[in-house]
């Protein structure tokens, strides 16, 4: 049997000086991944096939500069608010708040400056589960226009069993929007000068929600039977992708929120499956958040478009805006709690 390990190094320094380190951690399989400290980003996921042949199944760049210049959240953790708010705006006790629209005309995964480009406090540690990192980040009150002090922590822990468990907790001293999950770009390949449309997905949600031309949701809780957004039974990511759907033209090809069968979830369950014949490789996400937002990866920037998929474990886009929707407003007293877990096999 191998032995877990962990090991850190450094990673260079940010525009502003702040000094950055990549962390590896290994489990007992001889599974490994690689996570920076800046933006909590997993920048390799080192995982078996189905002849034992390891492969990166991540996309994500060479060096700390590109991180620094991207735009595409590659592997990175998303805060506050993951996914759209509507206009940059919302109301809450009364009080309207103004956030960046940094995706013209809405605001987008925290803004121009989001948890995806700050530096989190690193802590790495051999737990009987397998090795973690543990991230800490203070966002103060008005960062990015959000009220309130918000302490979050989050820890990454490569199992023995094969899965990369992420474990979110946050806690506030004013109401506020919260809406944390991982940016990862999945191509079960290995291969990212290929495509993931070969790849079968399968999504437990019977519902999705629609979105208007700058995508954002409609309100409505729309049924995925009948339409190119029913994975209730695996299905290639390209079977449908090209069809004339007003939704997949908005967001040319999936970039959608699916509402998760079972939605009131104390403990992760199973939310999706995705298989690549190529490599044999199999992933599935288990959640304890009601939706989950598929990608296709459709306007990738330094890869192919579609070269990787994600699935962004979270509450709904634009819900401070939308009455209907499961609420992220985290007040005083509360405790944020959240678990994802992706787990690998091969078959």
């Amino acid at each position: 049997m191998k032995v877990q390990a962990l090991n850190v190094n450094e990673y260079g320094e940010t525009a502003d000086g702040l000094a950055v380190s990549l962390f590896t951690l290994k489990n007992r399989n001889g599974l490994t991944t690689q996570i920076t400290n800046y933006g909590g980003t997993v920048t390799c996921l080192q995982v078996p096939d189905r002849e034992g042949r390891f492969a990166n199944i991540v996309l994500g760049y060479d060096t700390l500069a590109e991180y620094e210049a991207g735009a595409a959240f590659f592997g990175a953790l998303i805060g506050r608010f993951g996914n759209r708010i509507a206009g940059g705006r919302f109301e809450l006790d009364g009080e309207v708040h103004q956030l960046a629209t940094n995706t013209h005309p809405n605001h987008l995964h925290g803004g121009d400056r989001g948890f995806d480009k700050i530096v989190w406090d690193a802590k790495a540690e051999i737990t009987a589960n397998g090795p973690s990192l543990v991230l800490k980040y203070l966002s103060v009150d008005g960062e990015e226009a959000y009220p309130g002090n918000l302490d979050v922590i989050v820890r990454y822990t490569l199992a023995h069993n094969d899965s990369l468990i992420i474990e979110y907790r946050a806690d506030c001293d004013r109401a506020t929007p919260l809406n944390l999950t991982h940016h990862g770009y999945f191509n079960l390949t290995g291969d990212p000068g290929n495509d993931v449309l070969g790849h079968e997905m399968e999504i437990h949600a019977d519902h999705f929600t629609p979105v208007n031309s700058s995508l954002i949701p409609t309100g409505e809780i729309a049924p995925v039977a009948g339409t190119p957004f029913d994975f209730r039974a695996p299905v290639t990511v390209g079977a449908r992708i090209n069809e004339g759907h007003e939704q997949l033209l908005f967001g040319g090809g999936y970039d959608h929120n699916f509402v998760l069968s079972k939605s009131e979830r104390k403990e992760p369950e199973l939310a999706a499956r995705v298989y690549e014949p190529l490599s044999g490789r199999v992933m599935e996400v288990h959640t304890s958040e009601p939706g989950v937002q598929f990608y296709s990866g459709n306007f990738l920037q330094d890869f192919r478009p579609r070269a990787g998929l994600c699935l962004e474990t979270q509450h709904f886009p634009d819900s401070p805006n939308q009455p209907g929707f499961p609420s992220t407003i985290l007040r005083p007293g509360e405790s944020f709690r959240s678990q994802t877990v992706y787990s690998f096999s091969a078959r």
